[in-house]
């Protein structure tokens, strides 16, 4: 279904009111939750990577200041020490705010690029969406199973560039919005994250050669303006499995639905990619 409703502008004393509750939501049910947490621990023995990706660091965004972007390699830098090098267990959940927690100016995080009701904002480590992105693209080319998911309402920029399928990604913001993934194979997984001076690069391994060939598609894509005016943008992501004897199972990953702030007429958005 494509319809979705005029947004709500909130003020500002309620947005942060609302976050702040769901954070302290989020820790008690964490907290009870008896999850077993990943962690990061050396390999043992020999990997098989399953995929690979990069994304660049600094895109060339319409109206967005460029030390933000700047800022933004920063505030990757902090937060892949969290993430680098975890290992995933069977049975166990990786979770991105579990493991970098809540970023902050004493931790040594800077302003970067937010999205605040579908407008460019300021935020104090900001940018880390693209890590969302990158993590999310890895496990969707795995048998790891995604529990938490969550994309932006908006979709602010036309597409530049695109290397992967609108909505082939994850938003994030400290605790509540996170991207968590569990194992529920018999094999463990590793995760390895790193930057170089252009790319955040992004390697996906198992300690066993994988049983298939994965590659991801779009599929429904659509632009469909809306009763009070706007425009919305809808798509599937889908996950296609190939195994050597010739079976192809699809299993769909998640199922956008964003509001446009820009003109679909005269910036066309991108008409998928698979990868």
């Amino acid at each position: 279904m494509d319809y979705i409703d005029k947004p709500l502008i909130r003020s500002d004393l309620r947005r942060k009111l609302g976050k702040e509750y769901y954070i302290l939501k989020r820790k008690a049910r964490d907290a009870f939750s008896g999850v077993r947490w990943a962690k990061i621990r050396p390999p043992e023995g020999r990997l098989y990577p399953l995929m690979e990706h990069r994304s660049i660091i600094l895109r060339p965004l319409k109206d967005v200041e460029m030390y933000l972007q700047e800022n933004k390699r920063t505030n990757l830098k902090l937060a892949l020490v969290h993430l680098n090098g975890m290992m995933i267990a069977p049975g166990e959940t990786f979770s991105v705010w579990h493991n970098v927690g809540r970023t902050s100016q004493a931790k040594g995080y800077l302003e970067g690029l937010v999205l605040h009701q579908g407008q460019i904002c300021k935020g104090i480590g900001g940018g880390l969406c693209q890590l969302g992105n990158l993590l999310f693209w890895l496990v969707a080319h795995s048998p790891l199973t995604i529990t938490e998911r969550h994309r932006h309402t908006f979709d602010v920029f036309p597409d530049t560039h695109r290397q992967v399928p609108f909505g082939a990604g994850a938003t994030l913001s400290y605790n509540y919005i996170d991207f968590r993934f569990r194992n529920d194979t018999c094999d463990t997984y590793y995760l390895e994250l790193w930057m170089d001076d252009t790319y955040l690069w992004g390697r996906l391994s198992a300690d066993a050669p994988p049983l298939c060939t994965y590659r991801v598609e779009e599929r429904d894509h659509r632009v469909t303006q809306q009763w009070w005016g706007g425009y919305t943008r809808h798509n599937r992501i889908v996950q296609v499995a190939t195994y050597p004897d010739g079976r192809v199972i699809e299993r769909q990953l998640v199922e956008n639905h964003a509001i446009m702030m820009y003109n679909p007429i005269l910036s066309p958005p991108y008409e998928g990619k698979e990868g």
